[in-house]
């Protein structure tokens, strides 16, 4: 796969589902609150008076939408499709080895495992367990969520585990060795924070993490990079970097490629701009590409760099989202020749690309749908380019994972609203792609349809979005109907099959509706920067103009028609809320940013400020209050139904921005919202399917009763 920085890596699922090390601390210190924001007492996470105002309200909500057969019926299906045997174990190479993390009714917590490609292929393939969650909880007493394991290659024998005490962003970090099966005593170990670490060699890793008082950013993300030897204490770790308090993360890293070792530091100064050095002989050498350059990539003998904006270099100009290429060697030695991999248009984007030995896969959005092409370079510094088979209508197709420094094999998965998904594998040059694994069918798609449609936006622009409905739909506009967004931090959505939304909403007559507004990145960088900062009204009037569009093909009306997001799209639904409220029937508005005032002093708020401005300067308040929902709503309007729901655990956005929300409008005494929080989970949904089950039912629950 790309070969990326790992905090960038952290940064970018943070925006998905937007961490600070303690998720009781949620202010900056220093920092005033301000008197004239009679909630400020919910913002103490763990507080007696804020849990018991949170058990009180869990109580109402679960009276109400939980307490009944339908709901029942609804989680169940949705465990079931969460806990099925049949889903596809999808899996990374590490080696001989395919690795996977599963969870089921019987592995609650999950188990971390391998196979052989020979096992995998079988129906039914033996799987080694090297981990057991469930096993590990009992045994300690704790409720450890396994947050992934990075092994050392190319033995991978020796893998750093971490492990959330709950499902947030801060982990433990130990030391595991494979053929054992255990952790490592005297072995690398981390206590809970915010931490980054990667393997250097057997004896050394990079580490970066809570050192101690100014060790970690505004952002809450490591500061200062270091080197830990094996067998001393982490106080005699020796810094190879420090940032500055109010960069946004660093991060170090070690390039094991045979023949090409090397070692980068990496600084994100925001989430869109950051700087690369090389780490060598114990001098830093700057990669002179453009800061805000979405990636700059060395592998191999080769570097690219993936562009935000335009760069005018060597006597060439290079689009804004363009992929080029250059000899590593040759750029450091000053050369600028690049050769362009990929140039979009009005209709393309580059979603992603992966390495292979010997090959260069790119993953192309054509109007939010994926094509991929195979590039290779040649001896003359040429690349030869090839098309891959095409994939079905309106399906996303993906490469996740490749081998690239033992072959060219390639894994692809193929997924579509009605196709259960199929993961694929081939060897580029010997083998086409074969189905190895495919999912079954969890509803009938045979009653449905897929159709993709545009909108002209209130400014004029084009705004696609794809619906999936009954076959034969009356366009009566009495139609439930769920319209899903997001809209931040260049996040395309792209098509998927959801066998939860299938059983929970299509199979009950339901229409399903995806919006793809700006401030995503399905049209690449112009997408994003559309609705960036004082533009993020777009981003909104975007998603209005879709739920219109809907009204005015006949194919719902206001009182049938409800929206749903999360974390930025729980912003999202706090500006429908706020500014749209005549649009919608019922909103459901999860792990949410709302009081966007205090965004920058809550959990990761700062680091957030590059997309949507800092409210803490009067000029960037001015523009940033249009769309602060927690600040816009009003006494004397009227609201639909809403149902904000959030996680104690959650340390990116944290619970208290939806908690504030809901009480503010309970004060106004608004009777139609509700609230409910979980425990755990972090930013996603639960620390196991059976808690994500639970609340993804209550909002399909909320939604359609309320959208009557």
């Amino acid at each position: 796969m790309r070969a990326k920085n790992p905090i960038k890596l952290v940064l970018a699922l943070a925006v998905i589902m937007g961490g600070m090390a303690q998720a009781n601390d949620t202010t900056t210190a220093g920092t005033a609150a301000p008197s004239d924001d009679p909630y400020l007492w919910l913002e103490d996470i763990h507080g007696t008076r804020s849990m018991d105002w949170v058990k009180a309200q869990n109580t109402v909500t679960q009276k109400q939408f939980a307490d009944s057969q339908e709901f029942t019926k609804t989680r169940d299906r949705i465990l079931e499709v969460l806990d099925s045997n049949a889903r596809i174990p999808y899996v990374e190479r590490r080696g001989d080895y395919l690795y996977n993390f599963w969870q089921d009714k019987t592995y609650p917590r999950g188990i971390w495992r391998r196979t052989t490609l020979a096992e995998y292929r079988k129906s039914d393939p033996h799987w080694e367990v090297l981990l057991d969650i469930d096993a590990l909880n009992k045994a300690e007493g704790k409720h450890w969520v396994f947050k992934g394991g990075d092994c050392l290659k190319p033995a991978y024998t020796r893998c750093l585990v971490s492990l959330s005490p709950g499902g947030g962003d801060a982990v433990e970090v130990r030391e595991f060795d494979i053929p054992s099966k255990s952790f490592v005593k005297g072995g690398f170990e981390l206590p809970v924070a915010k931490t980054q670490a990667s393997w250097i060699d057997d004896n050394h890793i990079y580490v970066g993490t809570d050192f101690g008082p100014g060790s970690m950013t505004s952002s809450s993300y490591p500061r200062i990079a270091k080197v830990w030897t094996r067998g001393t204490p982490l106080s005699a770790a020796v810094t190879v970097y420090e940032g500055k308090t109010d960069d946004l993360a660093v991060s170090a890293s070690h390039d094991r490629t045979p023949g090409f070792e090397r070692d980068f530091i990496s600084v994100a100064h925001d989430f869109f701009h950051s700087d690369t050095y090389q780490l060598k002989d114990g001098k830093l050498i700057h990669l002179d590409v453009p800061s805000d350059a979405a990636n700059a990539d060395p592998h191999r003998e080769w570097l690219l760099v993936q562009l935000r904006s335009a760069w005018t270099v060597g006597g060439a100009t290079y689009p804004s989202g363009a992929l080029i290429a250059i000899k590593y060697d040759d750029f450091m030695a000053g050369k600028r020749q690049f050769t362009t991999l990929f140039a979009p248009d009005e209709h393309t984007a580059l979603s992603n690309y992966a390495w292979t030995r010997h090959h260069l896969i790119l993953d192309i959005m054509d109007d939010v749908k994926s094509r991929l092409d195979v590039l290779t370079p040649k001896d003359d510094g040429t690349w030869a380019r090839e098309d891959m088979p095409g994939a079905p209508q309106f399906s996303t197709v993906e490469v996740v994972d490749t081998d690239p420094d033992n072959s060219d094999e390639y894994w692809l998965s193929v997924t579509g609203f009605l196709t259960p998904s199929s993961l694929e594998r081939g060897v580029l040059g010997e083998d086409q792609a074969q189905t190895i694994k495919q999912s079954p069918a969890f509803f009938d798609a045979s009653r449905f349809e897929v159709s993709q449609h545009f909108v002209a936006s209130r400014d004029g622009t084009k705004v696609p979005y794809f619906e999936i409905a009954p076959k034969g739909m009356k366009l009566d506009g009495g139609n439930r109907t769920l319209l899903y967004g997001y809209g931040g931090f260049e996040v395309s959505l792209q098509p998927f099959y959801s066998g939860s939304m299938g059983r929970a909403w299509l199979e009950r007559g339901g229409v399903y509706v995806i919006a793809n507004i700006r401030g995503g990145g399905e049209y690449g960088p112009r997408w994003h920067q559309a609705a960036l900062q004082a533009n993020r009204l777009r981003a909104y009037e975007d998603f209005a103009a879709v739920a219109q569009d809907l009204v005015k093909r006949g194919v719902t009306s206001p009182a049938h028609l409800g929206a749903e997001g999360g974390s930025n799209g729980g912003l999202l639904m706090g500006n429908m809320l706020t500014l749209y409220p005549h649009l919608f029937g019922a909103i459901a508005c999860e792990v949410p940013l709302l009081d966007m005032k205090r965004y920058t002093h809550l959990s990761a708020g700062a680091s957030w400020i590059a997309e949507y401005g800092n409210p803490d300067d009067p000029k960037q308040w001015d523009f940033i209050k249009t769309f602060s929902p927690y600040q816009n709503v009003k006494a004397d309007a009227t609201y639909p139904p809403v149902l904000f729901y959030t996680t104690t655990s959650d340390d990116r956005v944290g619970p208290v921005q939806a908690r504030k929300m809901a009480a503010k409008m309970e004060g106004m005494d608004y009777k139609n919202v509700w609230f409910f929080e979980n425990t755990e989970g972090g930013h996603g949904a639960g620390a196991d399917n059976k808690q994500t089950a639970y609340m993804h039912a209550l909002a399909y629950t909320f939604l359609w009763d309320r959208l009557q």
